[in-house]
């Protein structure tokens, strides 16, 4: 089962709709829902990076038995040192962002505390895609 998710940058208004969609999939779908929060999170907070960061975005879920893989591709300013990114508390984000309660350098940890598998990859000045694996 596959589900696609336009995410548009800047428009938070928007933020965490396809994080909802997911949840109401995976609940209908019986999945543990220890295991529905964990993905939700994660997936807000991967979302939210596109929509606070980037351009924009596309998501990509796609559900089988034994596993939930997640593709996030944005088109944006690209992430210049990724295990700097991965520290709690780093932020790049805007101060407009910082002031509507976002941007407090925890989007990346919380996601990698939250899915089984994770790899995010970067180009400055192009974009980047954070790929999360959570086994079923």
């Amino acid at each position: 089962m596959e589900f696609i998710y336009e995410v548009e940058g800047g428009n938070f208004t928007k933020a965490g709709n396809a994080s909802s969609a997911v949840k109401k999939t995976l609940k209908q779908l019986n999945v543990n829902p220890k295991i529905v929060k964990r993905i939700v999170v994660a997936l807000y907070e991967a979302e939210v990076n596109v929509v606070a960061h980037a351009y924009k975005g596309v998501i990509t879920v796609n559900i089988t038995p034994e596993h939930i893989n997640i593709l996030l591709d944005d088109e944006g300013p690209g992430i210049p040192d990724i295990d700097l990114a991965m520290k709690e508390g780093f932020s790049t984000a805007s101060s407009k962002v910082r002031e509507m309660g976002f941007g407090a350098g925890m989007g990346l940890p919380n996601i990698k505390k939250n899915v089984d598998d994770l790899n995010v990859s970067s180009i400055v000045d192009k974009g980047t895609k954070v790929e999360m694996k959570t086994y079923l």
